[in-house]
């Protein structure tokens, strides 16, 4: 998703070497020893420079200072919801937080009780969710486990996001000042784009899976080393193990990654297809021993994501469901300086897939970047792969302003591809956001280092202004918050412990998929819950994916009670239904709380008609529902 060492240090003097030339308009002018197709210029796919290590005691205030900015701004992004973890959610998506809540909770549960990670039946009981399938975040969730623990789900969901942010901008201003540019408050400027354009803060709104890329500029680096063939035991067992820490935080990003090195791969053979074809032979044997060592540690869950139980195949939905248009691209996002609550409508799927939205300046920087350094294989490498990328983010069909037209788009070609008929196809442009952010990062170097340029120091002033005049719009805003629905003390105080046993069900009144989710959170999974929020197979025949499962009847029947479709008149039938739904349900307890129920008098009558008489615990109504059940 980027290309590796493009700085113009002089490199270790060998007797094949010759002066580097400092031509403004030509490539980086490090120079290797001479080869008969590959002699003239050195290629984007080099090996770091000689003396990366130089000035290492001088540059870690530096460093340290940029991660400071780079928390400072994840802080900023996420701040609203650290006001009161416990009473607010984050973002404009509360029901993805939600989930990924109760994800962190149930990998504390696994590490604590030591149960399967990839796996559970403690959601959607007794069916279960297929853990590899949904979010995965298995490695997240394990280091995360013992803040979960201590202060809860929801203090560690915002550590999560919050580091997210800042690691994946620390991440791209460490490969990128160590492997790419001199410059560090160019690659500063490549990991800020990278970390905080509309994509990330906008995934910000409950998508940690989809934020946690941290990894993904050491899987580039690492690959790129690769492609050198000197250590190539070494360098393939190192990247297995990046590529393996990547497949549990998250297996779309491990997708989007490979998909743009492959880009990435593809463009430079075009480009420089000799040095290109010689590296990929050198490539070839590390990334053997790469896929020996992923499909190793890997066999279970990918056998759990393709074949496990309640695996899916694709996505609910149509591709363009999830598509970006193709005017968003100059348009800017809701929680950016310049948009608005309106400025994204009708140009993505919602607030949270606002992939591209990087305004028009930022358009024409990148236009006049490319066009000035159109000699170098590096720019017109990162042209392509993020112009690729952007295309396939627009779905099958080409639009036209906001609406979809019937020519077909490059996605189309694609789309029934395994893995392609997975992905949310507006996530495409986040690969485009990596080319922008490196292009950015490689623009700002050329500026800062070349010397002797006829009016360079105008030069330089003017792209600083440019740069200022590009990112200004597209700087992010708070994400906004909003209150949490209240979990009853019942369940936040452990008193569900008398009356639900390990492993059992709780079922919440009413049997909605987000009140089980919250409820079952709180209680860091100790009880199982009825449906839920996932992705899940349509039925046992059909695995084409859906969120949640049909209602069980009296799921139904109480959610229509509560929203005023039905009396609360009940008869034979309805009784029977609902003692072989708790059965179905392994349930111990069926809870109707104080707060949160509406029409909380009429669902105590149907509740007591079906399972008889209630009794009060706390702040709500239980109806011990194990005479039923066991």
């Amino acid at each position: 998703m980027t290309t590796p060492d493009t700085r113009d240090r002089e490199p270790a003097r060998t007797e094949s070497a010759e002066p580097a030339e400092s031509d403004a308009s030509a490539p980086s002018p490090r120079v290797e020893p001479a080869e008969s197709d590959t002699s003239a210029t050195p290629p984007p796919l080099a090996g770091p420079a000689a003396g990366v290590g130089r000035g290492t005691t001088r540059r870690w205030p530096v460093d340290v200072l940029a991660a400071l900015m780079f928390l400072a701004g994840a802080v900023w992004v996420t701040g609203r919801g650290w006001l009161d973890p416990d009473g607010r959610l984050l973002g404009s998506r509360p029901d993805d937080q939600g989930f990924n809540e109760w994800m962190l909770a149930y990998a504390a549960h696994a590490v604590s009780h030591l149960e399967n990670p990839f796996f559970t039946t403690l959601q959607n009981a007794p069916n279960g969710v297929n853990l590899v399938a949904n979010v995965g975040l298995q490695l997240p969730g394990l280091v995360l486990s013992p803040v979960t623990l201590l202060f809860g789900a929801p203090v560690a969901y915002l550590l999560f996001i919050t580091l997210n942010l800042a690691g994946t901008g620390y991440a791209w201003y460490h490969v990128l000042s160590r492997h790419i540019v001199n410059s560090r408050a160019a690659a500063f400027l490549g990991g800020l784009f990278c970390a905080f354009a509309p994509a990330l803060v906008s995934h910000s709104n409950g998508h940690p899976h989809i934020t946690a890329q941290w990894l993904v500029p050491f899987i580039v680096w690492r690959l790129v080393a690769l492609s050198r063939g000197e250590h190539v035991v070494r360098d393939g067992l190192v990247l297995g193990a990046l590529v393996t820490a990547q497949f549990f935080v998250s297996l779309e990003i491990l997708f989007l990654t490979a998909l743009g090195c492959l880009m990435l791969v593809l463009a430079y053979l075009a480009v420089r297809p000799r040095d290109a074809v010689r590296r990929g032979r050198a490539l070839l044997p590390g990334l053997a021993i790469t896929a020996v060592l992923v499909a190793a540690v890997a066999a279970y869950p990918l056998w759990m994501y393709f074949a496990g139980p309640q695996h899916r195949s694709g996505h609910p939905g149509t591709p363009d469901m999830y598509a970006l248009k193709l005017g968003s691209f100059a348009r800017f996002a809701t929680e950016s300086v310049a948009g608005g609550p309106t400025s994204a409508v009708g140009w993505a799927p919602n607030t949270t897939e606002q992939a591209s939205f990087y305004g028009w300046p930022m358009l024409l920087l990148a236009l006049g970047a490319l066009c000035w350094l159109r000699r170098e294989a590096v720019a017109l490498v990162l042209g392509a792969v993020g112009l690729v990328s952007a295309l396939l983010s627009i779905g099958t069909t080409w639009t036209v302003g906001t609406r979809r037209t019937d020519v077909p788009a490059p996605f189309a070609l694609v789309q029934h591809l395994p893995a392609f008929d997975s992905v949310v196809v507006a996530r495409f442009a986040l690969i485009t956001t990596v080319a922008l952010g490196v292009l950015l990062a490689v623009a700002a170097d050329r500026l800062a280092t070349r010397p002797g340029w006829p009016f360079g120091r105008l030069a330089r002033v003017a792209g600083a202004v440019a740069v200022v005049v590009a990112l200004l719009p597209i700087l992010p805003t708070p994400l906004p918050a909003r209150g949490r629905p209240p979990v009853p003390d019942f369940v936040t105080s452990g008193a569900w412990r008398d009356h639900v046993a390990a492993g059992r069900t709780l079922v919440p009144v009413p049997v909605t998929w987000m009140t089980s989710v919250y409820w079952g959170s709180a209680a860091l999974t100790g009880f199982a819950v009825p449906e839920g929020y996932f992705l899940g197979p349509v039925s046992a025949t059909d695995t084409t994916g859906r969120w949640g499962v049909v209602p069980q009847p009296t799921a139904a029947l109480l959610t229509a009670v509560s929203t005023g479709k039905r009396d609360t008149t009940v008869g034979p039938t309805e009784i029977t239904q609902a003692r072989a739904d708790v059965r179905y349900w392994k349930a111990d307890a069926v809870v109707l709380p104080d707060r949160g129920a509406r029409r909380h008098d009429a669902l105590k009558t149907v509740l007591d008609a079906l399972y008889g008489p209630g009794q009060r615990i706390d702040d709500v109504w239980l109806w011990d529902v194990r005479p039923f059940t066991r």
